[in-house]
Parts: structure tokens; C-alpha cells; sequence
């Protein structure tokens, strides 16, 4: 299914339908590791109702526990042709462990990825201990107890990234992945290439 054609599949539901989720798509302008707009006239503000309803459990679970505070969603559904785009932007590199080869296909362009953080009353982003999309070890949750031994990641930033996984993973449902701190994905990645739609 192309993207252009999304907003006509029941299957999907647009971010702005979620109540207590702020979006700021970066792909969607520069402030990104390619430094250029990937989307352009593409809204892909999107995802499939299954994620959507996991992103409800998250948004609930963060009221109780965290009042003020939101999800900050960073991507959501990525266009298959997008996810070419990234993935040779890294051609030559080590840093293609971060990107999904297309080859396979990114849960994100089935709408079943999310990439976020969470942000405050005030609207600031939580300290993370690293950004969005830096690729380097302080990003992986699998070396956070490394890092906190060393004091390169500090309790506080722990207990933000802490905060993330328990809306997103205890809560709604979703999985993490060893070396994003901001990457989410909902159900097994083999079921959803095979029963789920991909957007083009």
C-alpha cells in the first residue's frame, strides 16, 4: 500500500486521534542524522490501530504514575521507500546496526514501530543520557549497567529511560531492542512482515 492512500485504510489510525501524545516527527524536517526532510509532502503521522491501542496502555500507565508528563513520538510509520533512503545514507559505515535493512523490511512501514521519548509538564524532552538517533554505545539499554557503574549515564537518566520502558513495554505492550533506547517495537517482527501491511 503507498503511503499517499493510508489515510483510507481502517487499519490505521492517525497520531493526533491519541490523546496525551506529542509528536515531532524528525524525519519529517533536518533535525536528523541525515540532515535533510525524508518525508516531504508525506504525512506519516501514522499507525496501524493495533499500536495505537498499545500507545492508549502507555499513555495511561504514564498519568498514573508520571501526571504532566507525554509521549514524545519520534517516528512512526516509515514508508518502505524511507527506509531505502536510510539505509544506503549508511552505506560504508558500521552504523547500519541501527537501521533495519529493507532487504527484510523495517516494522516501522507496517506501523507497528515507534520511535519516542517522553517529555515534561513544561513540554522539555527528558535527559536520556544520549539523543535521538546517536549512535553509539551509551544508546544501548543492554550496556546501561555498564555505564551507570562508570557514571557515564547518571540514576536520574536511568530512571527517565526507566520510566519510557515501563509505559511502553510494561504497559502497552511493546518490546525494546538492545541498542536504541527510543526504539520500540509491538508483536514478533517474523508474524508482522508476514500478516501485516506494508506501506510503500
Amino acid at each position: 500500500m503507498r503511503c499517499e492512500d493510508i489515510g483510507s485504510h481502517p487499519d490505521f489510525r492517525h497520531l493526533s486521534s491519541l490523546e496525551g501524545v506529542a509528536v515531532d516527527l524528525r524525519y519529517a524536517g533536518t533535525n536528523n542524522f541525515v540532515g535533510r526532510d525524508l518525508y516531504g509532502s508525506l504525512d506519516c503521522a501514522w499507525v496501524h490501530r493495533v499500536a495505537a491501542e498499545a500507545v492508549e496502555r502507555a499513555v495511561a500507565l504514564l498519568a498514573r504514575e508520571a501526571p504532566g508528563h507525554r509521549l514524545l513520538v519520534l517516528d512512526a510509520l516509515r514508508p518502505h521507500r524511507v527506509q531505502i533512503q536510510l539505509w544506503d545514507h549508511l552505506d560504508g559505515t558500521e552504523l547500519r546496526q541501527y537501521v533495519a535493512n529493507p532487504a527484510l523490511g523495517s516494522i516501522h512501514s507496517f506501523g507497528m514501530a515507534l520511535d519516542a521519548t517522553l517529555v515534561d509538564e513544561a513540554g522539555r524532552e527528558l535527559d536520556m543520557g544520549s539523543g535521538y538517533d546517536e549512535m553509539v554505545e551509551l544508546s544501548h539499554p543492554r550496556l546501561e549497567a555498564q555505564f551507570l557503574a562508570s557514571g557515564e549515564l547518571t540514576p536520574a537518566q536511568q530512571a527517565n529511560r526507566q520510566l519510557l520502558r515501563r509505559a511502553l513495554i510494561d504497559a502497552g505492550g511493546f518490546q525494546g531492542i538492545a541498542n536504541e533506547w527510543w526504539h520500540f517495537d509491538l508483536l514478533d517482527r517474523k508474524h508482522v512482515r508476514e500478516h501485516f501491511t506494508r506501506v510503500e
